[in-house]
Parts: C-alpha cells; sequence; structure tokens
C-alpha cells in the first residue's frame, strides 16, 4: 500500500486562507484609496511642482461645450487627488530605491544627444584670439569633470551624490544664436546715444559643472556669448560675465537645487558691470551676510528625483551697510493671459524679504519677485541713474550696486507698460543694462518684447478677467515666467509675489519654475 506524503502540501484550507487575506488586502487598500480620492480635500497647489493645480471648470458650460467641460472635468479629478505631493514623493522614493548603482568607476548613464538638439558647431578654433578684452574667455571644467551623472525627468541632468547634488538644465543653442537679443541691445544704443548701453547674457550652471562624461548631452553656452559680443554695435558695451563667473566656479555661484544661479554670482556680475561701467563698487566687507538653511528649489519639482530634495542647500545673500536707499514699488495685476489689467499706486516697501529656514521661495529675497517697477533711490552721490531691464537672473543684481548708482531702476520683461523712450528721459537715467540668462538671450521672445517698449504708445492694459479674481501664474513657459501672481497689496508694505523667468531647456523642451513664497518676515 502506497502512502501519501501530505507534510509537502499545503492543507486547501490554508490555500484558501491565503488567498482571501489577500484579497482581503487588496480591497482594503482599494477602498481606502477610493475613499481618499473621492471624499478628502482636493490639492489645490502643489508645492512639488511649484505650480496651481487645474480647479473644478464652469459647468454653466456645459450645454454649450459639453465634450470640453467633460475632459475639463476629467482632468481636474486626476490633476488635484488628495495628498498629492506626498504620493509623487512616496513614488520618487520607490524609484530611487529600485535604481541601479553603478560601482567604482562604472558610469551611471550612457549619454546621447536629444533628437530635437541641434548640432554644436565646431568652430572652437576661431573663438580663440578673438579682439578685444571683453569676449568670454575659454573655461574648462575643473569641480567636477569626472563626475557621474544620470538624465532625470524632463532632461534635467543630475550631477554627483549626496549631500553635493547639482541639477542642470541642457542647452540646445549654437553658435549661430543671440541674434534678437543683439538686435534689441542694437536698438537700445541707437534710441539713447547718450546713454550707456550693456549686454549681459548670463551662462547658466550647466556650461560651468556638466561633467565631461555627460558633454553629448548639452551644448556649450560660450560659442553662443561669443556671437553676441562680435555682433554687438559699437556703441554698445558687452560685459563678459562668463569669465567673471569662471574664475570662481569653486565657490556657490549657481544653486545646485534651483536653476537660478547664487546671489554670490550675481555678485561677481555686478562687479563685471561696475568695472565696464567705470563705477565705484564695494566688496563684500561692506554687506551683513544672511542664510536661508536647508533651500530646496525648482529643480526638484522638475526632475522629480528624490536625491535633489536630499541635497538641500544654503541660500546666502547679502545687504548693504553704510548705504541709506528707499525702494519705491508699482506692482503691476494680470489676467490669466498673463497680460498686465491695471497697475497700483507707487509705494515704498522693504527691498531685501527675509524667508524661513527651509522654505523654498528664497529666491524671492529680491524684490519680492519680478511683478513690479522699482525704483531704489541710493544715498551714493553722482548724477549716475541705472536701469536694469531683465528676467529673473537679474534680481540678483540691483542690491550689489547701491554704492555705484544714486538711482537704480528695474523693468522686468513681462511687465512694462509705459513707453521707454519717455520713462528714461523722464528719469534722467545715464546707463542701461539688460541682463537675460543664456536661454533668453538666445531666443525671440523676450527680446522682441522689450524692444517693443522702445515704441508703444503706454497706458494701456488688457481687460482683466471676468468675473475679476486674483490670479496665479504658472511660469514653465519661456514666454511668461514662474510663479504665483497676486493682485496689488493695498497696504504700502508689498506682499511677496513673483514670476521668475525659467530658462527653457531648448534640447528637451524642459522648463523650470521657482517656489512659491511663505509669507516674508520683516527684515531686522
Amino acid at each position: 500500500m502506497q502512502q501519501k506524503n501530505n507534510a509537502a502540501e499545503p492543507a486547501p484550507n490554508a490555500v484558501g486562507a491565503h488567498h482571501i487575506l489577500y484579497l482581503v488586502i487588496v480591497g482594503g487598500v482599494f477602498a481606502a484609496l477610493t475613499v481618499v480620492f473621492l471624499f478628502f480635500p482636493r490639492t489645490t497647489y502643489s508645492e512639488l511642482e511649484k505650480r496651481d493645480l487645474a480647479e473644478f471648470p464652469d459647468m454653466g458650460r456645459i450645454t454649450e461645450a459639453p465634450a470640453e467641460v467633460t475632459a475639463d472635468i476629467s482632468h481636474w479629478f486626476s490633476d488635484s487627488e488628495p495628498f498629492r505631493d506626498e504620493f509623487m514623493t512616496m513614488s520618487m522614493r520607490i524609484r530611487d530605491a529600485f535604481r541601479y548603482t553603478p560601482d567604482g568607476d562604472e558610469e551611471a548613464v550612457s549619454f546621447r544627444p536629444s533628437a530635437d538638439m541641434p548640432a554644436a558647431e565646431d568652430e572652437a578654433a576661431g573663438f580663440d584670439g578673438i579682439a578685444g578684452d571683453a569676449a568670454p574667455g575659454e573655461y574648462h571644467n575643473n569641480v567636477n569633470a569626472e563626475e557621474n551623472a544620470k538624465v532625470a525627468n524632463a532632461g534635467i541632468i543630475i550631477v554627483g551624490s549626496g549631500e553635493k547634488v547639482r541639477a542642470l538644465m541642457a542647452y540646445g543653442g549654437t553658435a549661430k544664436g543671440g541674434g534678437a537679443y543683439v538686435s534689441a541691445v542694437n536698438a537700445y544704443a541707437e534710441a539713447f546715444p547718450g546713454v550707456n548701453v550693456y549686454a549681459m547674457p548670463v551662462p547658466t550652471a550647466t556650461e560651468f559643472y556638466l561633467p565631461e562624461k555627460a558633454a553629448k548631452c548639452s551644448n556649450p553656452q560660450r560659442p553662443t556669448l561669443v556671437n553676441i559680443h562680435n555682433t554687438l554695435s559699437p556703441s554698445a558695451k558687452f560685459v563678459d560675465v562668463y569669465s567673471a563667473l569662471a574664475g570662481h566656479v569653486d565657490e556657490d555661484i549657481y544653486l545646485r537645487t534651483d536653476h537660478h544661479w547664487a546671489p554670490l554670482g550675481g555678485y561677481y556680475a555686478a562687479r563685471q558691470l561696475a568695472h565696464v561701467a567705470g563705477v565705484p563698487f564695494r566688496d563684500l566687507s561692506s554687506y551683513e551676510t544672511r542664510v536661508v538653511h536647508r533651500f530646496v528649489g525648482s529643480m526638484y519639482g522638475y526632475s522629480k528625483d528624490i536625491s535633489v530634495k536630499n541635497a538641500p542647500e544654503d541660500f546666502v545673500y547679502h545687504i548693504p551697510v553704510g548705504v541709506d536707499y528707499t525702494t519705491t514699488y508699482v506692482t503691476y495685476n494680470v489676467n490669466k493671459n498673463y497680460e498686465v489689467t491695471s497697475e497700483s499706486k507707487p509705494y515704498t516697501g522693504r527691498y531685501f524679504h527675509q524667508y524661513k529656514d527651509g522654505s523654498g521661495a528664497a529666491y524671492l529675497t529680491f524684490m519680492g519677485g519680478d511683478q513690479h517697477l522699482v525704483k531704489v533711490r541710493t544715498s551714493t552721490p553722482g548724477s549716475r541713474r541705472l536701469l536694469v531691464i531683465k528676467d529673473s537672473y537679474g534680481n540678483t543684481l540691483p542690491g550689489y550696486l547701491f554704492f555705484s548708482f544714486s538711482e537704480i531702476h528695474v523693468v522686468d520683461f513681462r511687465y512694462f507698460t509705459r513707453n521707454m523712450k519717455k520713462y528714461v528721459a523722464d528719469n534722467g537715467i545715464t546707463d542701461i543694462v539688460i541682463a537675460f540668462n543664456i536661454f533668453n538671450a538666445y531666443g525671440s521672445a523676450a527680446p522682441s518684447k522689450i524692444k517693443r517698449f522702445l515704441t508703444q504708445a503706454g497706458g494701456s492694459f488688457a481687460a482683466p478677467d471676468a468675473p475679476e479674481e486674483k490670479h496665479t501664474t504658472d511660469t514653465t513657459n519661456h514666454e511668461k515666467g514662474s510663479d504665483r501672481h497676486q493682485s496689488a497689496p493695498v497696504e504700502p508694505e508689498p506682499e511677496t509675489v513673483d514670476t521668475p523667468e525659467p530658462p527653457v531647456n531648448t534640447a528637451s523642451g524642459a522648463s523650470a519654475a521657482v517656489a512659491e513664497p511663505d509669507a516674508p518676515e520683516e527684515e531686522q
């Protein structure tokens, strides 16, 4: 008689119990998620993505455009799920835990140019020996040339590991770029023959910190800058920010977790401008240093790489000491199409805003953002009055020039409703600098807007939204800028608002935005 070995086979009841337990767990998770997604409050703003999430559509349009309203409802439901940031962070942590980590000297990723990235032009020999000291010089990466890197979400390049992780945006421009920027600068030089006009294109961190192993992932920015230098009108002056920064790459001149440069980078650029302009300039011993600890900027949300969040940095800025200054603002209100609908009356407010440790809004320290026309009157003697026409990279510059000019006026290329010729004449402007990051200097949108300032009539505004409401602006669009917009404050103290211009990744279509501010604390 053959005896069966039942010890190796689970009892039928045990198998059924396991199946039931599995179904109970899966069913419980599904039921819990269903309750969360159906009944918990919807998320309205994503701190991770730095944007306002979709709003429930106007159901009054259901009879006119039922398909469109239905699609908007679907988008609202998927875009504004409860605990959106928490779920996304958990997903990133899981992906990071399962990511393959190379050993030793093995490369982390094999880089190939994006399909839509223009090929870099091999004209390096033509850049040597360019006449004039203002041309950008050669630079070779000696900081992190051998580091490994990986490509994260939206084509953002993550360099290094641990607490020194750096996020970079690829550049797709060539040596033939910058024509629209040059045209705008030349137009200003022609329009204001008695005024000093400066071209100040600013390279991004990618130019200085991209490892050699990832060289094919981004085109060099120096050829574009050299082309700008060589095609400028003799009536305009070139400010060589590239060379000024290249001598300090071992310092914190760029933010690691944000698409902007650090205030220290703005300091060296302002020093170079002062040198070209022939005005006095004070070193950092004339400034008080302030620090926002544990800053994580825009690149975390765009790369969706947890290593960026895990590598917070210090946001260090400097407040001038020994010079008196008064800041006057005019704040612009905009509609949902980012058009200026009205402006506030002039009011005085603080120039430097202070943020708590851990705030992702630290870059708004300067003037509270971009959505203003700003005038700073200093105690510096003399008749030199500077007008800064800028994108958000230019926000760091004015605070380092209070010792150099008696007045500094600040105009953002997205918000100016007056006639520039009249403005320059009325305010006795003696110097104009057009400070754009390389992406805006390469493209045509921003230069075209500031060129239009010369001929626009001024005093006209776009129609506000109906019904009237305060709008927030998502500036992941290259032409529009990034952060929340708020209506002009009623009180004389400005609220913190911003639309910093993120450089668009012309290689992969990526762009970056800037953090929504916490309520600023008063400066001490």
